[in-house]
């Protein structure tokens, strides 16, 4: 359903969306997408009290205009909703009691609610995204709070996605700001999948990779057109936005979109962190995520590896047996103490396996030193951008001290068993230093 062959492509790539439209003032073709994708079916349109009026009203009028029969709309009233379980709850409530086809009409926490509850009933569901904040529209898995643990989900993405760049540009600047964060942050997520790959721990998906990866630094390249809120500087970057989606369809992993980046925000909604009163959006928090590690590419490439002492570092490498006892003791009281353990250890590598990568390393650092070049954006380059579009560009902006930050560095290396630059750096014995080089003396987020 799209001209674009990038889209074209990664639609047949994908394993759960079949159809996909985005453009300017096409609500209207929200029946027709419907009875192509489930003909006979009912719809129930699903929104909160801000999507409802932006879209949802007249997303249900249409439906009805268009002969679909339609259920009663299920509009979430809760001026706290998020993805969070109780949530679930209510709408696998209403979705039980009927066969209809969920219409989700908002951005990701309505999104995600229809993703996993319809999963819940076994069928598939229809998304229409008033936002372009997050890039989890066309995304297998819902990322849930569970059990105060934020978690993703297993289920499928929706199979019709249709995205009205005209609603978009009018949905609150923070919205957009947060969507371009989240997009950006496939930059320095592209570069540790490249160090994952190099040392064989996650090889890279190559069509997930293109699909993600090809025109992401273009959907990117008018951050001053979409502060301005324009329909055409945004059309571009959600077309990114839903390409990443398709990716994570096509690797059945989330790894083509988000590494470290994501963890720091996953980390503060584990923690339940708030500021000023509310729970920053996860764009927002994503947004320092990425300055962080593009910072911490900018560190790494002032080491020279090439003089790395292999058996020094090696030596100094911990048993799997301190590893886990030092986790234990990182998150001892902690309500997600048992995620901090099991993940870590299931990226655990023996001394050997630590020797035969830092030997990669060291005898192929140029090369891939320049390959890291090529995909992350400077934390300048970075910070310029988020700027402009008004995303958060330091820790404070959240909410975070820049000493929280950095104390933070631990525990979220723990909480994902995905290899990142952080794993790497820590068996070379350099992870302190790159850290420190962030949040020091002369450091772009220097702790005074």
């Amino acid at each position: 359903m799209s001209k674009n062959p990038q889209v074209a492509a990664a639609l047949a790539a994908a394993t759960d969306t079949s159809a996909m439209e985005i453009g300017i003032d096409i609500l209207d073709r929200v029946p027709q997408i419907f009875k192509e994708q489930f003909p006979e079916k009912r719809a129930l349109v699903v929104a909160d009290e801000n999507t409802w009026r932006a879209a949802g009203e007249a997303v249900y009028g249409y439906l009805q205009s268009a002969g679909v029969e339609c259920e009663e709309p299920y509009i979430f009233t809760d001026p706290h909703l998020h993805a969070e379980w109780h949530f679930i709850e209510m709408l696998d409530e209403r979705l039980y009691k009927t066969d209809a086809i969920a219409v989700s009409v908002g951005s990701g926490t309505i999104n995600d609610l229809c993703k996993l509850c319809s999963h819940h009933q076994s069928r598939p569901y229809m998304c229409v995204a008033t936002a372009a904040s997050v890039d989890g529209y066309s995304s297998f898995g819902a990322s849930i709070t569970y059990k105060n643990m934020k978690q993703t989900f297993t289920c499928p993405a929706p199979k019709a996605i249709l995205a009205d760049v005209g609603v978009m540009a009018k949905a609150p600047r923070e919205m957009t700001a947060a969507g371009y964060a989240d997009l950006a942050a496939k930059i320095p997520a592209g570069a540790e999948w490249i160090v994952a790959d190099f040392v064989g721990a996650e090889p890279i998906h190559d069509a997930a990779w293109h699909i993600s990866q090809d025109g992401l630094k273009a959907a990117l390249s008018d951050p001053e057109g979409v502060a301005a809120l324009k329909p055409e500087a945004i059309a571009p970057f959600v077309e990114g936005l839903m390409l990443s989606g398709f990716a994570m369809q096509a690797a059945r992993s989330s790894r083509p979109a988000s590494c470290t980046d994501h963890l720091f925000s996953h980390l503060w909604n584990m923690r339940n962190h708030t500021y000023q009163g509310v729970t920053p959006s996860h764009g927002f928090q994503v947004s320092v995520g990425t300055l962080m590690m593009c910072a911490m590419f900018d560190q790494m490439y002032k080491s020279d590896l090439t003089q790395l002492d292999v058996d020094a570092a090696v030596n100094a490498w911990k048993s799997a047996d301190q590893v886990r006892h030092e986790a234990e003791e990182l998150f001892r009281g902690l309500p997600f103490a048992e995620l901090g353990v099991t993940e870590v250890m299931a990226k655990y590598d023996d001394k050997e396996g630590v020797r035969r990568q830092l030997n990669l390393l060291k005898d192929n650092w140029l090369d891939l030193k320049a390959k890291l070049q090529a995909q992350c954006y400077t934390f300048d380059q970075m910070y310029r951008s988020l700027s402009i579009v008004g995303a958060p560009v330091k820790p404070e902006d959240v909410g975070i001290s820049k000493a929280q930050m950095k104390a933070d560095v631990p525990f979220v290396r723990h909480i994902r068993r995905r290899y990142n630059m952080m794993d790497l750096g820590l068996r070379a014995g350099l992870l302190d230093k790159w850290v420190d080089g962030v949040f020091g003396e002369g450091g772009v987020w220097e702790i005074k």
